[in-house]
């Protein structure tokens, strides 16, 4: 195996299983395979990670900014470039930057950019997630009211465009805005079309999940509840086998004994899996910025509009991991396949697992959860 490195640690977690005492063989760009330690080839060079977890990259299905900058406001594949980065030392190697509800105007400049970002191969860069306009005004959370409107020709034209040029498209609507046959010519190009922002009843989202709606966007945040009459969007996506749903675990957008029971009573194949939801401070420290010219606040964990309202989260994914373990109880590798091979499947992207071949994208935590080192494409990053 001449020109193989051996990546040692105290466990690998290959998108699915803990492996303990295990190595992780990376030849060039590409995995090779995992072996135990004591199986480790004589002609390997060996890198020791030490007492730590060795995992495939983080996938990121929400990110709508970072290194100070949201995707609404970029001008350039740099800046889309900017944002990404601002995410790799936090071990997210494959992410959606998403925009939230917008003009016509800038929606079609960050299609524009987004396909230009894939052909330039912008590390980390794994398509667009669109999260509006198209959305139910009586849940838009921190989104502007004034910009939520229908989907028209033009916008689906749009759309079915941007899929043929990107890696994946993922789209939130709402039910009460978006017909079923609108979702279906989303779906049958290829578009992720995930339900929220909506105040939908539960025989609603089954029909858009029956016309190709796949996902749930940020599990009971900015949705209809679970009502023993009326089981909503919240039970729509707990019960339904075929949506998949993101969840935001940062202590503040949903009580850790919701999380607990999300995850008990989930009906499979669909998934819950983490997202983050950030905004443009990650990867800085500032303590405010605008959005669509109203102040965010950062502060106390939280990020918020000025009358409390909640404006994205203030969390990564490594933080999201230990929140699981240390708060909610969830296992190690449950968690880690929550940020790791459930997305990936959601966005149907080779990406997540540490499949003989697939691109040696992964970090290593340490013992405290902390990430110690990113390698995209078999190279180490700078932190």
């Amino acid at each position: 195996m001449t020109g193989t490195t051996a990546y040692r640690c105290r466990q690998v977690f290959d998108g699915e299983t803990l492996h303990p005492e295990a190595a992780l063989l990376v030849e060039g760009e590409t995995v090779a395979g995992i072996c135990a330690v004591a199986e480790v080839p004589e002609d390997c060079a060996v890198k020791d990670l030490g007492d730590g977890t060795l995992s495939p990259g983080f996938v990121d299905l929400q990110v709508n900014g970072g290194g100070g900058l949201m995707l609404g406001d970029v001008k350039s594949v740099d800046d889309v470039k900017r944002i990404c980065a601002a995410h790799l030392p936090l071990g997210t190697t494959a992410l959606t930057p998403t925009l939230i509800t917008d003009t016509p105007e800038t929606t079609r400049k960050v299609v524009e950019l987004g396909i230009e970002a894939w052909e330039a191969k912008v590390p980390g860069f794994q398509g667009l997630h669109l999260e509006g306009p198209h959305l139910f005004a009586g849940r838009k959370g921190a989104h502007d009211a004034d910009l939520i409107r229908p989907m028209t020709q033009d916008d689906l034209a749009l759309y079915l465009r941007a899929a043929l040029h990107l890696p994946s498209l993922m789209i939130t609507v709402a039910p009460e805005t978006v017909s079923p046959d609108q979702i279906r010519s989303l779906a049958e190009a290829g578009i992720h079309v995930s339900l929220g922002h909506s105040g939908a009843s539960y025989q609603a989202c089954r029909e858009a999940m029956e016309a190709g709606a796949t996902c749930v966007t940020h599990l009971f945040n900015a949705m209809s509840p679970l009502q023993h009459r009326e089981p909503g969007l919240v039970g729509a996506a707990l019960d339904l086998g075929g949506l998949n749903a993101g969840l935001i675990a940062d202590g503040v957008h949903v009580d850790p004994a919701a999380i607990r029971i999300a995850l008990r009573s989930k009906s499979g194949p669909g998934r819950i899996f983490l997202v983050t939801d950030a905004m443009s401070q990650t990867g800085t420290d500032v303590t405010s910025f605008h959005l669509g010219g109203r102040e965010i606040f950062r502060r106390d964990g939280k990020l918020t509009l000025a009358d409390g309202t909640l404006a994205g989260a203030d969390i990564d994914l490594p933080s999201s991991l230990s929140y699981l373990t240390a708060t909610v109880g969830l296992d190690l590798a449950s968690a880690l396949a929550m940020a790791t091979s459930y997305p990936a499947d959601v966005i149907k992207r080779p990406l997540g697992r540490f499949a003989k071949g697939s691109q040696a994208d992964f970090l290593c935590l340490d013992d405290k959860g902390k990430v110690g080192g990113v390698w995209i494409s078999g190279h180490e990053i700078d932190a």
